[in-house]
């Protein structure tokens, strides 16, 4: 894993999931594949394999590049901003 200037910026502990799924998906009737989790506000998104790419829409308009898995059993991390795990 590689350490990005990002993390150390971050709060912890992790923010509470604003939602059990992503809202945007649900607003326009779409179903997300994976859920990615702001570990800046909280902001759950589908990941970038999902129709809308809601969780990478959210770290480029929200400037929150890290996420991390928001499905059962995963705890990676993920830099947008870098493109690389963390």
């Amino acid at each position: 894993m590689n350490e990005c200037r990002h993390v150390a910026a971050l709060p912890h502990p992790d923010p509470v999931p604003l939602s059990d799924t992503c809202p945007e998906c649900l607003a326009v009737g779409s179903h997300p594949v994976h859920l990615r989790l702001c570990l800046e506000c909280g902001h759950v998104g589908c990941c970038d394999s999902s129709p809308y790419r809601h969780a990478s829409a959210h770290a480029k308009e929200a400037g929150h590049p890290v996420v991390r898995s928001f499905e059962r059993g995963e705890d990676w991390r993920w830099c947008y901003e870098d493109g690389s795990i963390v």
